[in-house]
């Protein structure tokens, strides 16, 4: 494999960049929270693989082969984190062909394949983490991954379940965008903005997440030709922060 290719599988095409909407997993923020929300660290921090996740291990494939894959799992988390993304898959490969109803395993591989641009990969892996889990955790990293392949219909269904679910403000935040970003794929581009305009205002103390939510609906006021609206939206998102993608460059060429 040349260099060029291999550096696109690593991070994922161009058009799914900040530039259009914001991606919903920013690498560093997205892959820690993923493989440790909810779940107490280790007591020895030696591998690096929460208790939860040693006990799914040892459920799965019995206790001596749980700390060969434990490891295995701890190595891929590191690797993941560093944005080694091939390097992750290779070793997630494995452990979840041994162990394939071990949930962790299957998030951070999904997650994994969805920082390469593999949509339908990566839609399997965390279609089997919504299964084992039940939860709507990564609800909008999923619905980007349908969103990506033009099913508009999951995107939908996934968000209603987000919404009904409401996990975190930054997580329904995180799939109100995707499901915004997916209705404005099929032209209807008042309707999403309808979807990020529902029930918000800009908070005193603004999070990332309310940030990329301010971006997403001063981007559809421009292109939906309200260009005055995104002008005061993507000025008061360089009056918070100026350095937020490429809020500079966007405002000035709105003058």
């Amino acid at each position: 494999m040349d260099a060029a290719r291999e550096e696109a599988e690593r991070h994922g095409p161009p058009d799914r960049s900040i530039a259009e909407w914001v991606r919903v997993d920013e690498v560093r923020e997205e892959a820690s929270s993923a493989v440790s929300r909810g779940r107490r660290p280790a007591p020895d921090g030696k591998s690096g693989v929460e208790d939860e996740v040693r006990k799914e291990l040892s459920r799965s494939v019995g206790s001596i082969r749980a700390s060969r894959l434990e490891q295995r799992l701890a190595d891929a988390k590191r690797t993941f984190l560093a944005e080694r993304y091939l390097d992750a898959a290779r070793i997630l490969r494995k452990l979840v062909e041994e162990a394939p109803r071990v949930a962790a395993a299957r998030e951070l591989y999904g997650l994994t394949l969805y920082r390469q641009g593999k949509w339908k990969l990566a839609i399997k892996e965390l279609e089997a983490f919504r299964l084992l889990t039940g939860t709507a955790e990564q609800h909008p990293v999923l619905a980007d991954c349908y969103r990506a392949t033009g099913d508009r219909a999951m995107v939908e269904e996934l968000w209603e379940e987000l919404r009904s679910a409401s996990p975190s403000a930054e997580l329904v935040v995180e799939g109100r965008i995707v499901f915004a970003g997916s209705t404005a794929d099929g032209g209807d581009l008042q309707g999403a903005i309808r979807v990020l305009e529902q029930g918000w205002r800009m908070p005193r103390r603004s999070q990332d997440h309310d940030l990329r939510r301010a971006y997403a609906l001063a981007d559809l006021y421009e292109r939906a030709g309200d260009v005055a609206r995104a002008r005061e939206l993507f000025g008061r998102l360089a009056d918070l922060d100026p350095d937020f993608a490429d809020v500079g460059v966007r405002l000035h060429n709105l003058r």
